[in-house]
């Protein structure tokens, strides 16, 4: 096991994918990626993509989060625009979550598209659009979205508010080249079961999945029965470890993003189960922000990763 800075251990013989950092190209492997979430405590500046770029990213999560990348600002925007548009990076987006730049680590999403209160849904979906806007600069070529936050239940309501959230932005996103993903969630409404019966009954043709490795983890279905419940819609991959659910000791479920091969899920086995996915699906590595993270450092922790994974492949 290679330790990493002291903070994090990836196991060489941890995931078993093509992907290749630096400068390298492969057409036939999962495309490389890492989300912003990373630094989610700082501003979001081209200096902070270039060290995710070299530390092998071709694709770039944006999470939306006004204290982090102000979407409502276009200067801000602009800045961004110009970096994805001076390098070969791929640009995706990550749904806002907090209402405001008031944000602290320990406030939870205060925006939920299926929300019990008519306005607040309405308030949610407002600000999503906000950010999906920017897309009008910068070349998004996706949007995540969460249905719903952890204490939801599923019930014909929530069937009813997601059909009509996923209708409404996906109906914003669509003319700006945006596709509308839905993730997998720790909750009765984002199960891999519910989340296709919203997309049957919806007829969502054109709207895809973003499967998240790390929440299927801590779910009854375990990876391979989510992923085979999802398998035909996704789009892209969260990648993220944790220590998964004890049921034997009765701990809850921590939703950890840790850097892979610091958790409990069996990378070898999920990276056989991702090698049935079409090439270049974007796999994005999406890590919990650290106060004492640095540009410097993620570089670091991400070549490991990615250079891990490419060992691993030509095992």
């Amino acid at each position: 096991m290679e330790t990493i800075s002291g903070t994090i251990s990836v196991k060489p013989q941890a995931i078993r994918y093509g992907w290749i950092c630096g400068d390298a190209v492969s057409l036939d492997v999962m495309q490389p990626g890492l989300s912003t979430h990373v630094f989610l405590q700082q501003r979001l500046h081209p200096g902070l993509l270039d060290a995710m770029r070299r530390g092998g990213a071709q694709t770039i999560e944006v999470f939306a989060a006004r204290h982090h990348f102000d979407y409502t600002d276009r200067s801000a925007v602009r800045e961004i625009a110009q970096w994805f548009r001076s390098n070969e990076v791929t640009a995706t987006l990550h749904q806002p979550l907090y209402a405001d730049a008031q944000w602290s680590r320990h406030l939870a999403p205060t925006l939920n598209l299926i929300d019990v209160e008519k306005v607040r849904r309405i308030d949610a979906m407002d600000e999503v659009k906000r950010a999906i806007e920017a897309a009008e600069q910068i070349p998004f070529v996706s949007v995540v979205l969460h249905l719903g936050v952890r204490e939801d239940h599923w019930s014909p309501r929530s069937l009813e508010h997601s059909l009509t959230a996923i209708e409404h932005l996906k109906a914003f996103a669509h003319p700006l080249g945006v596709k509308v993903l839905l993730e997998n969630l720790y909750n009765e409404v984002a199960t891999p079961e519910r989340l296709m019966e919203v997309l049957r009954v919806g007829h969502f043709n054109t709207v895809g999945i973003c499967f998240d490795a790390g929440h299927a983890h801590l779910s009854d279905a375990g990876i391979a029965g989510a992923f085979a419940v999802l398998k035909e819609r996704i789009a892209e991959v969260h990648l993220h470890d944790n220590q998964g659910f004890d049921r034997s000791s009765g701990n809850g479920a921590r939703d950890e993003h840790l850097w892979p091969g610091a958790g409990t899920i069996e990378w070898n086995a999920l990276s056989r189960l991702l090698g049935e996915l079409p090439a270049n699906v974007p796999g994005v590595i999406e890590i919990a922000h650290e106060l004492d993270e640095t540009a410097d450092s993620v570089t670091e922790k991400s070549k490991a990763a990615f250079g891990s994974m490419e060992q691993t492949a030509a095992l």
